[in-house]
């Protein structure tokens, strides 16, 4: 088998394409939309985010020390990408793409209701790598929709529909949903 090389990079893919909300107080609440992330302990349940310094939730998330990892889904595609490529400082997410604040069980940031999965976190470190600092988190409360609960109260991803992100785009369970950036691209005119 023939093999080509590229050069260093973050090739582990898929991953999860998760919006990650976070504020104290209603007038800050943001989200953020994160593929760098993932589960880096079983007891305690710990997870990772990693943020660019630059973004506007950064901030947020360094001062409150707290977060919520919101699972997506293919009807939250658009959502989950349009929060990816506009900032907190310019647009309130939540009304620019109808998404829904609910007070998480443990931490002051909200939970996105219209998301199947809400994983509250606690941050434990920050570790500066480079272009992005992972925040290093214990999980203190996760709530699951009913609605996607199977037959024997387990999480059911074909209910669900998860979006993934891989290589530049999103996937839904097997199918092409868009690429980075489709949710704010100019339509093309057309030539007369």
């Amino acid at each position: 088998m023939a093999k080509t090389y590229w050069k260093p990079g973050t090739i582990i893919y898929p991953l999860p394409a998760v919006m990650v909300s976070c504020g104290e107080k209603e007038e800050e609440y943001n989200i953020i939309t994160i593929a760098w992330t993932g589960t880096i302990n079983s007891d305690p349940p710990m997870c990772s985010i990693s943020v660019r310094p630059g973004r506007h939730s950064y901030e947020i998330i360094k001062r409150t020390g707290e977060f919520v990892i919101n699972l997506t889904t293919e009807k939250l595609a658009r959502a989950t990408d349009w929060c990816g490529c506009r900032s907190g400082q310019k647009y309130n997410k939540w009304k620019e793409m109808n998404l829904t604040p609910a007070p998480a069980k443990v931490v002051k940031a909200p939970i996105i209701e219209e998301s199947p999965v809400n994983i509250e976190c606690k941050v434990k470190n920050i570790v500066e790598l480079g272009t992005h600092h992972m925040f290093i988190a214990e999980v203190v409360s996760v709530s699951v929709d009913d609605a996607f609960l199977n037959d024997k109260n387990a999480f059911s991803f074909s209910k669900a529909s998860p979006l993934v992100y891989s290589h530049g785009h999103y996937f839904g369970l097997g199918k092409k949903i868009g690429k980075f950036g489709w949710s704010v691209e100019k339509k093309k005119k057309k030539k007369k």
